[in-house]
């Protein structure tokens, strides 16, 4: 093996390790832990899709475990189970990933097992007819949750047709055409050593580790990067009724940077403004005024945008009161930042991040997204120090640029009459 970095000066703890064809292998020691965290990381995701294969991501980490050229499905969840591991995956916007969490004993044969699963993964069509099936199940749930479809707006009214505004799930059409050939395609082209992250967290043996990792992937076909262009924002507003809902629920937001820019004074800006029932969304909105049960903020950042994102849910009566509201509160913060608002902040995002460093399943997340994005794993002082940099200077910057932009706003459920209309007026 080909060590490419070793982040010992920086944390103690991690080790970065490239196999020849770019396979990168983070460990991350953990001894205290009697458990061990493996997990395999694919650049892919719905932002790499074409729009006629939405949804084929989500569609092979599915099919993944539906058998291998050696082992069938039932095989690999009993494997599994017999050392009494748990074992999942997930997709989103920028990546996939396989996860196997158990004794630390066995850490060597989860990297061997998922390497069998994202590597020798054989798509056979009985399964996939029913897996399709499966994934249409899951569509109409995803369908008939009010949220999501506030979600799905709001990423289209932000980003218009970019691939990053495609739901991860995919669509109907989607789902229902595509086919193995498709999956198999999709793999070799996507699942490459330059776009792959083995990582394991927690107690283990480093040399049984790197062995089996490079045994599992050191035949990957190298590829490139798979690198998508940034999309433009767009912005807009639009709703959507949803017959059986009493609530009307909102998704607000406006552009920040990503992950390849500097985005912590984003970050900032979004616990400041609604981050604890302190913060100016939750303390006017939701105790002094009553307008909400539910509201948040957040700073959604990733490898292509960042997103500053308010959700609520309010009633069709308080929809108005409830924008307006929240307009003059953004305002307001583009004006000036009180520093005590900035402070209050600054410690929540502190210990967030401390407290993600110490659950191995996110840290082991981020320091994959780290190597996908900066090609390096960040220290926990280094965010540290990069968010107590932030000034209020920053942070206002942040509100007043924000203002300067037509606002994403995706409103679902049930309204009233013109509530778009209305919407359309206040942020014009």
């Amino acid at each position: 093996m080909e060590i490419a970095e070793k982040a010992e000066a920086k944390d103690p703890e991690t080790t970065i390790v490239r196999l020849a064809n770019g396979v990168r292998v983070v460990a991350i020691a953990q001894p205290h832990l009697q458990s061990v965290n493996v997990s395999v990381f694919v650049r892919t995701g719905s932002s790499h899709e074409s729009r006629r294969l939405n949804g084929i991501s989500h569609f092979v980490e599915h099919m993944a475990f539906k058998g291998t050229h050696t082992r069938s499905c039932q095989q690999i969840n009993l494997d599994a189970e017999r050392l009494g591991a748990d074992v999942n995956a997930h997709t989103d916007k920028d990546h996939t990933a396989y996860h196997m969490r158990g004794l630390a004993i066995d850490a060597a044969r989860f990297v061997a097992m998922l390497g069998d699963i994202v590597r020798n993964s054989s798509f056979p069509d009985a399964e996939l007819e029913r897996e399709r099936r499966v994934i249409l199940h899951e569509l109409i749930e995803d369908e008939e949750d009010v949220l999501s479809t506030a979600d799905k707006l709001f990423d289209r009214l932000s980003f218009g047709s970019h691939p990053i505004a495609q739901p991860v799930i995919g669509s109907r059409l989607t789902i229902g055409h595509i086919g193995r050939a498709d999956l198999l395609d999709y793999v070799a082209r996507q699942y490459t050593g330059a776009n792959v992250v083995v990582g394991v967290v927690g107690r283990f043996d480093a040399d049984a580790v790197g062995a089996a990792a490079e045994a599992a992937f050191a035949t990957m076909a190298p590829g490139r990067e798979n690198v998508v262009e940034a999309p433009a924002y767009v912005g807009g507003v639009a709703s959507r009724v949803q017959p059986g809902y009493s609530q009307t629920n909102v998704v607000l937001g406006y552009p920040i940077a990503s992950l390849r820019e500097d985005y912590h004074a984003g970050t900032v800006a979004a616990a400041l403004f609604g981050e604890g029932m302190s913060s100016p969304l939750m303390d006017e909105i939701r105790e002094r005024r009553g307008l909400v049960y539910y509201a948040s903020c957040a700073a959604e950042v990733n490898e292509l945008c960042g997103q500053f994102v308010v959700e609520a849910s309010t009633s069709p009566a308080q929809l108005d009161e409830f924008l307006v509201e929240v307009r003059r509160l953004l305002a307001a913060r583009a004006e000036a930042i009180a520093p005590a608002e900035l402070e209050r902040a600054k410690r929540q995002i502190a210990v967030r991040t401390l407290r993600a460093q110490e659950r191995p399943s996110r840290r082991l997340e981020d320091a994959a997204l780290d190597l996908f994005v900066h090609g390096r794993v960040r220290s926990r002082a280094e965010l540290l120090a990069r968010v107590e940099a932030v000034s209020g200077e920053d942070v206002r910057a942040v509100f007043g640029r924000m203002l300067s932009a037509p606002p994403a706003l995706a409103i679902a459920g049930r309204m009233k009459k013109g509530a778009s209309e209305r919407a359309r007026a206040l942020f014009a």
